[in-house]
């Protein structure tokens, strides 16, 4: 029986270095993200997941390292631009706009245009309060509703490569189990790459893991195997 070829890796981060201000905060981070999977950054709060994630997207560039996109170097290009090249990024928080609809939060969004159009059918399916609430304004949204519209909205241009920061952070149970699916299903149209402190959720979605600690990558591999090994989540996670 012939052996299944290796995925390729959409994203491979190598052993990147951080700066913010004065403060040096990724110290030598590198990650894989294989076409086709969920990859989760795990780590104690202050750790860098956050940072890992803006530095692939151009927010805080790197000032050693490589980022590569299917091979290609992206490091050092403004953050227009390295999304441009097909990575959508939902950042903690949200950061929606408030004032504005859910239908213009969305609009704002596209990088074509046209873009809502051609991926509305696909967005409103994950998230179909989104299409009932349309013209509600963003800041009226409930918390849960807020991160879908944040998910949404990196939706709208049709990247091959998604940045996740915390999706759980301040739902709901219920709203948490809505939005697993909701990643599970987009996973088999977009690779993902995800910050997650909720190791339960990161354990039931995740095929990859990378530990961070202190700013460097100290622990990768396949979260089945993690999820065995309570030494490891013991010692970076604090969690059994």
């Amino acid at each position: 029986m012939a052996a299944s070829p290796t995925p390729t890796n959409v994203l491979e981060v190598r052993d990147i270095h951080t700066d913010i201000g004065q403060f040096h905060i990724l110290d030598g981070v590198s990650v894989e993200v294989p076409e086709g999977s969920i990859t989760v950054l795990l780590g104690r709060n202050g750790a860098g997941k956050t940072t890992t994630l803006k530095s692939i997207i151009g927010l805080t560039p790197p000032h050693s390292g490589a980022v590569a996109l299917r091979g290609r170097e992206i490091q050092g290009e403004p953050a227009y631009r390295i999304a441009a090249r097909g990575i959508g990024y939902v950042p903690e928080h949200r950061a929606i706009f408030r004032d504005l609809s859910v239908e213009e939060n969305l609009r704002i969004a596209e990088r074509k245009p046209g873009d809502l159009s051609r991926r509305g059918d696909f967005i409103f399916d994950l998230f179909p309060d989104l299409k009932r609430l349309i013209k509600l304004p963003g800041g009226n949204l409930s918390g849960g509703q807020q991160q879908m519209l944040a998910v949404a909205r990196a939706l709208v241009p049709e990247n091959e490569l998604l940045l996740i920061d915390e999706p759980s952070e301040g739902l709901a149970p219920v709203i948490i189990e809505q939005m697993m699916e909701a990643i599970r299903q987009l996973s088999a149209h977009t690779t993902v790459l995800l910050v997650e402190q909720n190791f339960i959720m990161a354990s039931q979605l995740a095929d990859r893991y990378t530990i961070i600690e202190t700013g460097r990558s100290v622990k990768s591999g396949r979260m089945a195997d993690l999820v065995k090994d309570e030494e490891t989540i013991t010692r970076y996670l604090g969690a059994t």
